[in-house]
């Protein structure tokens, strides 16, 4: 697996247990979450609260992959889908707000970020079985289901209603930062005061590593495993890549990603790879992949108009586009960054 960012520390790491010179120590583990590696790491005084911190960590994760998993047949997301145009279902509120907030993210995009967008999972696979694309009469029939302005939410007893019947919802492009986000919340809760949620390579990060030191980050290049970029500070911060060269495949001569624009029903293009920093990985997940569907210049333009958040895009011809505060060292020549006014 390519990794799209990682962590550089003074952290010495060996099999998942550090070494110590002072009062702070480090420990890592490295396991299949969501269907993706995460390596959770704990700054703690003491080797038994760093574990119990990571124990809680993962098990967080695992209760927030039940509570959104759509595949998970007696799930509530489920049972949202099953029940589409035929009633509404109640579910916790946890559920509930994540959804509200993913429509906020629809509103703010103008419908790029959608999680009705699941509808259209079925037509393409990126796993090798698919030969050819769906036809174009399938793609418009499951774009007719993509609409987040008909997802229907009553606070007053916190259901959820799809109004047509065919509509889906999912959470591949928000639910991993929300993870992640209530995985950090739990361990600081016990008391890890520093720490990193790494998602294959989509991280959260708090506190200083073990030296006191701002963690680093090394953005990855796209299509260049462990190939570095450029490096970001990570302050309090989450840094998301979503790319579009690991899952693909290839008909009469054409690419075909996986990341899939919600208004069209067919893959993006332009874009190898979008990197975003911002303090929350919910948001930075959801916005990550929206830059992909919005396009370099009106995802550039969004992101200049938001406080404090900031992104780094990878064209499909390599060209390198910032936003206008990112703070990043670049490994690369100047040239190869554009303006995001170009």
């Amino acid at each position: 697996m390519i990794i799209s960012a990682w962590i550089l520390s003074t952290l010495c790491v060996v099999n998942g247990f550090a070494q110590s010179t002072d009062q702070l120590l480090a420990r890592k583990q490295v396991l299949l979450l969501m269907g993706t590696r995460f390596e959770i790491t704990a700054i703690a005084t003491n080797t038994q609260l760093a574990d119990e911190g990571i124990k809680a960590g993962i098990e967080e994760v695992q209760r927030i992959e039940k509570l959104i998993s759509s595949w998970e047949e007696n799930s509530q997301t489920s049972e949202i889908n099953k029940n589409a145009g035929i009633h509404p279902v109640k579910v916790d509120k946890e559920l509930y707000d994540l959804i509200s907030r993913s429509l906020k993210v629809s509103d703010l995009t103008n419908g790029a970020f959608d999680i009705s967008f699941a509808s259209v999972g079925n037509l393409w696979k990126f796993d090798g079985s698919m030969k050819e694309p769906p036809s174009q009469q399938a793609i418009e029939a499951s774009v007719d289901k993509i609409n987040f302005k008909k997802i229907i939410l009553n606070p007053d007893d916190t259901t959820v209603f799809l109004k047509e019947k065919g509509m889906k919802i999912g959470f591949g492009g928000i639910g991993k930062g929300y993870a992640e986000e209530r995985a950090k919340k739990v361990m600081r809760e016990m008391g890890i005061k520093s720490g990193v949620v790494n998602a294959a390579g989509d991280l959260t990060t708090w506190g200083h590593s073990k030296d006191g030191n701002i963690w680093d980050v090394a953005i990855a290049k796209p299509d260049k495993s462990r190939q570095i970029l450029g490096w970001l500070k990570a302050d309090e911060s989450s840094v998301v890549t979503s790319g579009n060269y690991e899952k693909f495949f290839m008909y009469d001569g054409k690419r075909y990603a996986h990341i899939i624009d919600p208004r069209t029903g067919y893959p993006t293009t332009g874009i190898k790879s979008a990197t975003i920093v911002c303090t929350n990985a919910e948001l930075a997940d959801a916005l990550a992949t929206t830059m992909f569907v919005m396009g370099k210049v009106e995802g550039i333009a969004l992101i200049n108009q938001l406080n404090g958040i900031e992104c780094l895009l990878v064209t499909d011809d390599d060209k390198l586009i910032t936003s206008d505060k990112l703070k990043i060292n670049l490994q690369v020549a100047h040239q190869a960054t554009e303006s995001a006014h170009n």
